[in-house]
């Protein structure tokens, strides 16, 4: 880089690509940090047709929201629980230890809200409901847990495993009524997903030792934020016997447990992503590290905390000599699932996607179901990009920071489409997955479209390529260094597909 070299040039758009129309709007401030946008339920894709679209500024706690019908953006303050918003600390330094070139010693984030006052709610991830509701993961209290978290509560998920802080937690907005509601949880909350079943469970990652959900039809219903939420530990059954019983072997510092053959084995490490099965009633999250990281399936049972099962799948890893090593992946982050219930996950250390096939295990608990032994349920898609100089193993120098599915042709290239964010090549990249093809779906202009996630809405089914398309946004902590410089704003990107170049 000192001598000036620059990576290889990407190729021209061409085929499909060449049909991309590519909208963008202006949101947030010049020091805004937007982590994540939503503007659909991901279940049905028609709700929110045509309405406002929503970013989380986790720096300024805020959400974000443009309309691109009346081309207009606003942000709006999430609160936190306390009276006194300074006894919810920021996660953000409070102190510049060297002048920023930038801003020198300004501080953007936590004090630096659009109030100018202390502003820690620091979302993270927002989903919407049915009702065109916007959930978030966002902090409403300092991390101690209350006591009915903790050991000696009457709660059962308490006396079960109990929980003694929690980072981030729960909140809503309701655009029709313009309030927002926080909600308490004992686990610590990072992304969060919509289940497929009729109290509308919504799941939450972001635990290092837990899986937590709160069935939001029975807090609409109660208000009651104790009753309506749930947690387990995600235990596999290691002596199999079909069940989860204690006591069993606890993870030891790294993740690695002194196995006991006649115990069960508690596995930990931070839950990133989190999906709901299309076709059980099981969640999936993904785990990062330690290599190769790993899946994680969760299945609550009719009883839970007791009835909570887990099961866990690494990626084919060069540590195991049953494996090709041309085949090793590892680092699963974004994790999504199609309409046949196979999970699809961006490798973000192996620049892959990969999909994984729980049914083409024959192994999926007992003894050796530890990690390693279900490689024949993993197919790798080495993504396009440009290779490290000196490497010749499949991948990409490309880093994805999430992945999606588009169960329901929201771009147009079909159903079931797995999506990865190209986040180091100003792109998204969708694989068809019967031909292998990829498509690249490249931002042109600014340079450095660093996105974390992204959707597919239909604002008119009836519309043919302009009522659908993907959004994704600006998600760079550092938005000044987009193409631009300083006064450059984050921005909302539509991502839509014509038939030809020259449709209208």
């Amino acid at each position: 880089m000192a001598g000036g070299e620059t990576p290889p040039r990407p190729p021209r758009p061409s085929g499909i690509e060449r049909n991309l129309v590519v909208t963008l709007w202006d949101w947030g401030v010049d020091s805004s940090f937007i982590h994540d946008e939503i503007t659909t339920d991901k279940r049905n894709p028609t709700v929110n047709g045509g309405g406002p679209v929503y970013g989380v500024s986790a720096g300024h706690g805020t959400l974000t929201v443009v309309d691109p019908v009346e081309n207009s953006a606003v942000e709006i303050k999430i609160p936190v629980r306390p009276e006194d918003p300074d006894s919810v600390p920021s996660r953000f330094p409070q102190v510049q230890l060297q002048p920023s070139y930038y801003w020198g010693d300004q501080l953007l984030w936590g004090r630096g809200g659009p109030d100018g006052r202390e502003n820690s709610s620091d979302p993270h991830n927002p989903m919407m409901d049915g009702e065109g509701r916007v959930w978030m993961t966002s902090t409403i209290r300092a991390r101690p847990n209350p006591d009915w978290c903790k050991e000696g509560s009457d709660n059962r998920f308490a006396q079960y495993f109990p929980l003694g802080m929690s980072g981030r937690q729960a909140s809503y907005y309701d655009p029709e009524s313009e309030e927002f509601v926080l909600i308490d949880t004992c686990y610590g909350t990072h992304h969060l997903q919509f289940g497929e079943d009729d109290n509308d469970t919504l799941w939450f990652s972001g635990d290092g030792n837990a899986v937590g959900w709160i069935d939001t039809k029975a807090y609409d219903e109660s208000g009651d934020e104790v009753a309506s939420q749930g947690w387990c530990p995600t235990v596999i059954d290691t002596n199999g016997d079909g069940r989860i019983t204690k006591p069993w072997n606890e993870p030891a510092r790294g993740g690695e447990a002194e196995m006991d053959p006649a115990l069960d084995t508690r596995i930990a490490g931070f839950g990133y992503g989190i999906i709901a099965s299309s076709i059980d009633d099981s969640v999936w999250i993904s785990r990062t590290g330690p290599f190769p990281g790993r899946l994680v399936r969760l299945d609550r049972g009719d009883n839970p905390p007791e009835t909570c099962i887990a099961e866990v799948y690494e990626p084919p890893s060069i540590e195991n000599p049953n494996v090709d090593p041309a085949q090793t992946g590892s680092a699963p982050r974004g994790i999504d699932v199609d309409r046949n219930g196979v999970i699809w996950t961006a490798l973000s250390g192996s620049s892959h996607m990969a999909s994984f096939d729980r049914s083409k295990c024959a192994v999926t608990s007992g003894p050796d179901a530890t990690g390693q032994h279900c490689p024949e349920g993993w197919t790798l898609y080495p993504v396009p990009g440009p290779q490290m100089k000196g490497v010749d193993t499949p991948g990409s120098a490309d880093f994805h920071y999430y992945s999606w599915v588009d169960q329901y042709n929201t771009l147009g290239l079909g159903d079931n489409i797995p999506i990865a964010n190209g986040s180091g090549s100003d792109s998204l990249l969708a694989l068809d997955p019967e031909t292998e093809e990829w498509t690249v779906l490249r931002v042109p202009y600014p340079m450095a479209f660093y996105s974390r996630g992204l959707d597919g809405r239909i604002d008119d089914p009836d519309a043919g390529w302009k009522g659908r398309g993907l959004w994704a946004n600006y998600g760079s902590n550092y938005v000044w260094h987009t193409e631009g410089g300083k006064g450059t704003k984050s921005k909302m990107v539509h991502f839509q597909l014509r038939p030809d170049p020259l449709a209208k």
